[in-house]
């Protein structure tokens, strides 16, 4: 046989050739008509690869439209059924019509194959693509839209124009208005394929996509129009990466910009914070991925808003026949949850189709059947069930408050009693949170405001302190216990604590100053008048008459607020008291006008600001939130090492269990010569947050341990792996040891390790060594960060422990443990720290001396820091105040024993030369005895007065009593003065038997630490005459070495 190329050449063909051809072409048919039913009914496509060989090239067509044909809108042909003759030996030829069908279905199924475009370049072929059009589509949600026209209304119907090509519609296909509904289900009788098909992989394109106000949408573009969005290639089509409203309608990739895209759900968001939608783009280092089959789209709640999103129109062109209902279905549903701000919901496509189908257009649907359609139904069924989520929507809260106002007043129909009363309740609810809404910030305004003035003020004292310090001046005595109301609640007797500093009265030691002293007890008159005569021993003092006494009534004042008995339950402290006290406020005030005042307070708190701000006064102290922050355990290690001081091994800011056990392990394997270890909790004061545990005594790996230390020897110990192994060891055995032999100060509130680690862990705390001596000594020196920035000893001490060895109960003044010029350099050390921390007023500072045992040489600690005045500092106070002395404490330089030129200015002409003889004094404001209260405090001055208990003024020694309250009366304090240290001890000692014997009886003793007290200072007497006998036998050494 022969054949005409497209050239127009005949050339001699095989009819086996023709047979095959044929078969193909029947194929293709079939195969095609398979397809366009499959793309019309949503089920999976499959592209032809017979005689593709470029199938992968990622060169997209160069199609040519025929002349005049539209270039706004593209319509798919219609195909009409093709008659091929079967091949037979004696048939001439194959008709022309044919082979241009079988060429024009090639073209159709693989355009960007060359050996179909070669066809179409011979001038006189009549071979001729079907004329396909652009129609108008939804124009893709990017940042660029297409132009020409809008898209139609969501819910329209899609419309096909038929412009005039080889293949007409009939008129019983096109409607009037040139629109024709295609249903899904649609019979069509198409030929069956010439070629069978299989399965294509997507080929990979260079891809460029824009970001959209929804999320990330590819933008596929006309390469020679950037602006219209055309067609794909039938190929992407085909395997589904792109979507329209319409369902055959996609942006046609540029020559440099193509995507493919897994075909997925679309989904159709909408979170509570217009969270972007996302398009699943991959890479392209992709593998090529195989055609997914078409599924019923679901949405993802986001595109209610963006109606032009993928998954809206996927939806729209899959349910286009009931669109108008679903979008009745679906309007109401939105705003459902918009008032409940669900964050994410997801619509079935066909249970919403078959919802809103079901649905009368004319009522809104339930809650159940907008449940009913998720995909996520439990989740989102959880949100609405929340009570008052319908509020946190958009006008939620305008919405509630609308409601409330309605179901209180009863004009919402059908609203029943109960509702009304709890409108009522939830209104009185939300007056009452507004109210403390203001008052909040009213409180934050006004702490705001107070510590400003609070700086304003200091600046001013800093600038005028050389003035007011040499003038007529009042000082304000606040001795409150400002610490945090956790530890406030575990003080007993607060207000007694805070009674125990009456020795500030004794300020009055200056002519020049006056003192209001603020007294958290309600003081009796006969309490009131013991120290009226205490105070006007000063001028017999000085003379050495009894009959010298002076009224100095009107240089100090007791004011007790009215408000210590309104807030018993509360535990508040003096400052807090004096506050919601207006009665001693104005009064204070009447008393400040015209003079020149500071305050002076105790543990620095919140409400010392206020009552200074309302007094219009300065404070001569730290900010609160700085004291709270550097008197803490932990604070405190953090000022001795900025001021670079010895502090004993530990840790700081323990706050968990892992924590304890890897430090506390690490410091034994450190320190191995350490017998006890000591955790102390960073906000309790007195010892009542410690507890102590002698670990090496019940370590049992320690024999082990020491062996090996000696072993390798100090310089290898370090490196070895028996280190590493004694470490593990040491931390296997803590746990079990802690639990059984740690000792906490106080039982009473701690009585077991586990409560007292939960209150360690809580609040943080330190761990740290104690002295590895067999003779410890502990000791308090007070010091002042005057305004302008000087530092000044005021006291020191060494400590009396007549409750145990870890809590101070006393103390003997002046301290003898440490060198005084040592003591000096370490205290103006920790000065300067304090002062660049925006330390101010008084401090006290904790020190503990000891024998090194191997070195023979005193090593020096600082233990502790209370940024407050201490009572210590208040017995010192009245300790001068007895003896019109000097505290000469020893110290050089600028806390030298010599006065600075402030106190010589502020003493000069007021007092007379110091004794000749040095004096030494015991004292303690810790004595307690439950059976004080069975004897009044006169009787008992008389029983101490006829035993020889009493204070000679000529002498200026003896004993006087420090009283706090007369209605308990548990409590007491007690300072004796003396030339001996000894002996101030043994008369301290046997004035405590002598008021134990006269106020118990044999057979009911009482509750006491008396006893404590005397076994503490026999310990203390022993240690002296032992040093006082090593004394004397030196002294001989010392003269024949002289002699000689």
């Amino acid at each position: 046989m022969e054949k005409n190329n497209l050239k127009g050449n005949a050339e001699a063909m095989d009819i086996c050739d023709l047979r095959k051809a044929t078969e193909r072409t029947e194929l293709g048919l079939r195969k095609h008509a398979e397809n366009y039913i499959n793309v019309v009914n949503g089920q999976e496509l499959t592209l032809s690869s017979a005689g593709n060989k470029e199938e992968n090239s990622k060169e997209p067509p160069k199609w040519s439209l025929p002349f005049g044909a539209c270039q706004k809108q593209l319509v798919l042909p219609r195909v009409e059924p093709v008659t091929v003759q079967r091949c037979s030996r004696s048939a001439p030829r194959v008709s022309q019509g044919s082979q241009q069908v079988e060429i024009d279905f090639k073209i159709m199924l693989d355009p960007e194959n060359t050996d179909n475009k070669a066809g179409l370049k011979h001038p006189n072929d009549e071979t001729r693509l079907p004329l396909i059009t652009k129609k108008k589509s939804a124009p893709m949600c990017s940042q660029k839209p297409g132009k020409g026209p809008t898209a139609s209304s969501p819910w329209a119907l899609p419309a096909f124009h038929s412009p005039g090509f080889p293949l007409p519609l009939t008129e019983e296909d096109t409607p009037k208005g040139g629109q024709r509904l295609i249903l899904p289900a649609a019979e069509r009788t198409l030929p069956a394929p010439p070629v069978v098909s299989r399965a294509a992989p997507f080929p990979e394109f260079p891809r460029q996509h824009k970001k959209s106000a929804v999320g990330e949408i590819s933008s596929r573009l006309d390469p020679e129009n950037t602006d219209t969005i055309t067609f794909p290639k039938p190929k992407e089509v085909i395997n589904g990466t792109s979507s329209s409203a319409k369902g055959n309608i996609a942006p046609l990739p540029s020559s440099n910009s193509m995507v493919s895209t897994r075909k997925s759900k679309p989904e159709w968001r909408y979170p509570a914070q217009q969270l972007e939608s996302e398009v699943h783009i991959p890479s392209l280092t992709q593998p090529p991925q195989t055609a997914q089959p078409l599924q019923d789209p679901c949405l993802d709640w986001d595109s209610a808003v963006q109606q032009k999103a993928l998954g809206f129109l996927a939806l729209q062109d899959h349910h286009h026949s009931s669109w108008g209902s679903i979008v009745g279905f679906l309007e109401p549903t939105e705003k459902l949850l918009k008032d409940h701000t669900v964050p994410l919901a997801t619509i079935h496509g066909q249970k919403l189709a078959q919802t809103a189908s079901d649905l009368n257009f004319k009522e809104n649907p339930t809650k159940s059947e907008v449940l009913s359609v998720m995909k996520n139904q439990s989740a989102v069924e959880k949100i609405l069930s929340r009570a008052g989520q319908s509020c946190r929507g958009q006008g939620g809260s305008a919405g509630a408050a609308a409601e409330i106002q309605r179901r209180r007043l009863g004009a919402e129909p059908g609203s029943t009693q109960q509702q009304q009363r709890a409108a009522g309740v939830i209104s009185a609810s939300w007056r009452s949170w507004n109210h403390l809404a203001r008052v909040r910030n009213a409180l934050r305004e006004a702490r705001h405001r107070h510590l400003e003035n609070f700086y304003s003020r200091a600046k001013h004292l800093a600038a005028n302190w050389n003035r007011i310090r040499t003038s007529r001046r009042t000082i304000i005595h606040i001795p409150s216990l400002g610490y945090s109301q956790h530890i406030r609640e575990h003080i007993p007797d607060l207000a007694l604590q805070q009674n125990l500093q009456m020795g500030r009265l004794c300020d009055i030691l200056d002519a020049n100053v006056d003192v209001i002293y603020i007294c958290p007890l309600a003081l009796s008159e006969e309490l009131v008048q013991y120290y009226h005569k205490l105070l006007g021993l000063q001028a017999a003092v000085r003379s050495g008459n009894p009959e010298d006494m002076a009224d100095l009534q009107d240089r100090f004042r007791i004011l007790t607020p009215e408000a210590i008995n309104s807030f018993p339950e509360h535990h508040m402290c003096l400052a807090t008291v004096l506050k919601y006290s207006p009665r001693t406020m104005q009064r204070l005030q009447v008393l400040l006008q015209g003079r020149d005042a500071y305050l002076v307070g105790g543990v620095p708190h919140l409400d010392d600001l206020v009552v200074a701000d309302e007094l219009q006064v300065p404070i001569l102290g730290s900010e609160p939130a700085v004291a709270q922050l550097y008197s803490t355990k932990s604070g405190s290690k953090r000022i001795f090492a900025s001021a670079g001081v010895p502090t004993p091994p530990g840790e700081q800011d323990i706050h968990s269990r892992e924590q304890l056990l890897r430090a506390l392990s690490q410091l034994i394997l450190d320190n191995l010569e350490v017998q006890r270890w000591l955790f102390k909790v960073d906000d309790e004061r007195g010892g009542n947050g410690t507890a102590f545990c002698d670990v090496i005594s019940h370590l049992e790996c320690y024999p082990w341990i020491q062996r090996e230390w000696q072993g390798h020897g100090p310089e290898a110990w370090s490196e070895s792996q028996a280190r590493e192994l004694a470490l593990v060891k040491i931390s296997q055995e803590l746990p079990g040891l802690l639990a059984q032999h740690v000792q906490p100060v106080n039982e009473k509130r701690f009585p077991t390790w586990e409560k007292f680690l939960q209150t360690f862990l809580t609040q943080g705390g330190v761990i740290e060594a104690f002295p590895f001596s067999a003779s410890v000594a502990n000791l308090t020196v007070d010091l002042l960060i005057e305004p302008t920035g000087e530092v000044t000893l005021l006291s020191s001490g060494d400590q009396l422990h007549a409750e145990g060895p870890l809590r101070s109960s006393g103390t003997t003044i002046p301290q003898r443990s440490v060198d005084p010029e040592v003591l000096g350099v370490l205290c103006l050390k920790i000065g300067e720290a304090c002062k660049s921390k925006g330390v101010l007023g008084y401090f006290s500072v904790d020190f503990v001396a000891f024998t090194h045992p191997q070195t023979r040489e005193q090593q020096v600690w600082a233990t502790d820091l209370d940024l407050c005045y201490s009572d210590q500092l208040a017995l010192t106070r009245l300790l001068l105040y007895l003896t019109d002395g000097n505290l000469d404490c020893g110290l050089q330089g600028p806390l030298g024993s010599k006065e600075s030129k402030s106190q010589q200015l502020q003493h000069e002409g007021t007092k007379p030369p110091a004794p000749s003889s040095p004096r030494c004094a015991v004292a303690s404001s810790q004595l307690r005895h439950s059976s004080l209260s069975g004897i009044s405090y006169n009787l008992l001055l008389h029983t101490c007065k006829a035993r020889g208990v009493g204070f000679d003024l000529q002498e200026k020694q003896g004993t006087v009593f420090v009283l706090y309250e007369d209605q308990k009366r548990h409590s007491l304090g007690m300072i004796t003065i003396g030339e001996d240290l000894q002996g101030v001890l043994l008369t301290f000692a046997r004035n405590l038997f002598i008021i134990h014997q006269e106020i118990s009886a044999p057979n009911m003793q009482g509750e006491t630490n008396f006893k404590m007290a005397i076994r503490d200072i026999e310990a203390i007497l022993g240690v002296t005459a032992e040093n006082k006998l090593g004394l004397e036998e030196e002294k001989p050494r010392e003269a024949d070495a002289l002699k000689e």
